[in-house]
């Protein structure tokens, strides 16, 4: 059994992963880490879940609930003073000997998005830019297995589409569907071995050329 750590567990990108994998993936055991696990109360009666009530920021939480993990998806984008999430999250990894982390992020890490679209993407994600950075690069000189998950601005359209770009790549696309986000992380958890070690942009590259969000 591969077994997942999902932190942040009520999102919904990771509530469409949390669907598929059981869908999909019938050797994972999902250890699903919320404030509050009534929220996810209907997946209580599944073999293969264990609901945990904890804040991220309260590293034995977070500890607690690493023992015997083989991957973790922080499914939310560190805004955190001192980015306290991802250095709990990486401290408890190392002390448990779990070496497979995933986390979310936004696009224009690195200005890497072009034109008209980047200039307002900058201006709208200004406030929580620093921290964004930072937790990229606490993920990339950790020593762990990660990927960095640089979302679009997001839709709920009913479509799986998306152009992957990697950490020096010019970013492609300004939107992209939940559904296409969700389909990375799956992807990942199948196959630890893909987009290892690398920071990625995810969008559909249709959307490329637009001024604002495509919702």
């Amino acid at each position: 059994m591969t077994k997942v750590l999902i932190l942040g567990a009520n999102g919904q990108i990771a509530r469409i992963v949390e669907e598929r994998l059981l869908k999909e993936q019938l050797d994972v055991e999902l250890t699903l880490f919320l404030r509050n696990s009534q929220r996810l109360a209907d997946l209580d009666d599944n073999k293969n879940v264990t609901l945990v009530d904890g804040d991220i920021t309260d590293y034995d939480a977070v500890n607690t609930a690493m023992k015997g993990q083989d991957v973790v998806y922080i499914a939310m984008v560190d805004h955190t003073k001192d980015n306290v999430i991802t250095n709990n999250v990486i401290k408890s990894m190392k002390e448990n000997n779990v070496d497979r982390i995933i986390e979310s992020s936004l696009l224009g890490l690195y200005h890497e998005v072009p034109g008209e679209f980047g200039r307002w993407n900058d201006e709208m994600v200004q406030s929580g830019l620093a921290a964004a950075i930072n937790a990229d690069k606490l993920l990339s000189e950790s020593g762990l297995t990660y990927t960095t998950l640089r979302f679009p601005w997001l839709n709920d359209w009913n479509e799986i589409k998306y152009t992957i770009t990697h950490r020096n790549d010019q970013y492609v696309g300004v939107s992209g569907s939940r559904q296409s986000m969700a389909d990375v992380i799956v992807k990942i958890i199948a196959n630890p071995e893909y987009l290892k070690n690398d920071s990625v942009g995810i969008a559909d590259a249709d959307t490329q050329g637009e001024d604002r969000p495509v919702y």
